[in-house]
């Protein structure tokens, strides 16, 4: 009766929320918009959320009294790791083998929400620092990416590094004023400072366009060998002799940024056990005790905010170029949120868990096109899916995906020191 009744109020509650979010719609008039009534896609959610509460207590209700503790779970999701992480490496590599033009596209968004998550993992993961403006070194590699092809003629693999540079440069900018700042505080001002930068780029015309943005932003090359669908001399297809197709600057995009997500992926992962990853993690636990044991606690802060900003101008960069185009309204702040929300889904320092959530996230909205549900378009309601699988993972698996907060050195397990190691004073 208590559960029923639980689930009955969370089912008012909903209708209360989704009766103006969900039930209404604005759809163009004669003369001006018009507000429509959708009953039966309110009944559909307030009917989801019953059951689902309804579901969950249960769930609650019957679960053994004793379960495995996180660190078990943890260690059963690290083994079963080294089993997926191979699988889902081979699949991704192969598949312009077997997938068509627009899983492709939506593997090159996907990869490219894979290195931007795998860079905020390094600030937020392993440092422990709270970046919410995280977007804004996106738009500085995108935007030096930009500016140094059109207005000097550089090529892709000249500004890619320049565009990492750059954004590392104004990740440690960022890093000098917040040394002393934590939790809320680091996070109001790394959000100030995401805003900044898109202000500045909407606003400073002469330089970035403005709200219009700069446009032909010229395309990678191969080698110097260019991608047309005419082909052509000195194109990819005339080169090697086979029919020229846009698909294959679809395909050469595609491992582009593969490359630099596994790039990200094998950097994140060496630093993590060198030193000054070593001195992340302990700056993350207790930055007290972190500057106890000598850390420079400064220099670790400025790393983490740099070597992260470098990864999200490597992911701008390229998104400058696959785009061929590029405005302030790519930067917002909603850009920031879906990236650390990815990483605190997948897991807190999980390389694996990151990129789950995000190809669950990014290339499950995507997937939603075109799924009609009692009239209801499914992708007009992507962000409400977004925010329950964030309720979701939190009630389900409050450390994410799969947990990676395990420190890289540890002591391991206490031992019981032996009787007559004590009786002899050598305990």
């Amino acid at each position: 009766m208590t559960m029923l009744r639980d689930a009955l109020l969370s089912a008012l509650v909903a209708l209360g929320l989704f009766g103006v979010m969900i039930g209404l719609k604005t759809d163009p008039g004669p003369t001006s918009l018009v507000l429509t009534w959708r009953p039966e896609a309110v009944a559909i959610a307030v009917v989801v959320v019953f059951f689902g509460r309804l579901a969950l207590l249960s769930w609650r209700a019957s679960r053994p009294a004793v379960a495995k503790g996180p660190g078990q779970v943890a260690a059963v999701m690290r083994k079963a790791g080294k089993y997926l992480a191979p699988v889902l490496l081979v699949l991704t590599a192969t598949m312009p083998f077997y997938a068509g033009r627009y899983y492709l596209d939506l593997g090159i968004l996907v990869l490219t929400y894979v290195m931007l998550g795998w860079g905020l993992n390094i600030v937020v993961g392993l440092a422990g620092l709270l970046d919410l403006g995280y977007v804004a070194f996106y738009a500085v590699g995108a935007y030096s990416f930009a500016l140094f092809a059109t207005e000097y003629g550089l090529g892709f693999w000249t500004c890619l590094p320049l565009g990492g540079l750059f954004a590392a440069t104004f990740g440690v900018l960022l890093g000098f004023p917040v040394l002393r700042l934590r939790g809320d505080y680091l996070a109001i001002v790394t959000l100030a400072f995401g805003e900044i930068v898109r202000v500045v780029i909407l606003n400073w015309v002469s330089l970035t366009g403005g709200p219009n943005g700069i446009s032909g932003i010229p395309r990678p090359t191969f080698f110097g060998l260019t991608f047309s669908a005419a082909g052509g001399e000195g194109s990819f297809a005339d080169f090697f002799g086979i029919e020229p197709d846009i698909s294959q600057r679809v395909i050469f995009l595609f491992y582009v940024i593969f490359g630099l997500a596994l790039l990200t992926n094998w950097v994140s992962l060496r630093l993590r056990n060198l030193p000054l990853g070593r001195a992340w993690e302990a700056l993350r636990e207790d930055e007290v005790a972190c500057r106890s044991l000598g850390i420079n606690v400064t220099i670790t802060k400025l790393t983490a905010f740099g070597i992260g900003a470098m990864f999200a101008g490597f992911a701008g960069a390229f998104f400058a170029t696959r785009q061929a185009f590029i405005s302030p309204e790519s930067f917002t702040f909603i850009e920031s949120a879906i990236v650390l929300a990815i990483v605190v889904l997948g897991g807190l320092g999980s390389q694996l868990g990151v990129a789950m959530a995000a190809a669950v996230m990014i290339g499950g909205a995507e997937l939603l096109r075109g799924i009609v549900i009692a009239g209801v378009d499914l992708v007009e309601y992507r962000m409400l899916f977004f925010g329950l699988a964030l309720v979701l993972v939190m009630v389900l698996r409050p450390r994410g995906l799969v947990s990676g907060r395990t420190p890289s050195v540890s002591l391991g397990k206490a031992r019981e020191i032996p009787a007559e190691m004590v009786a002899e004073g050598r305990g």
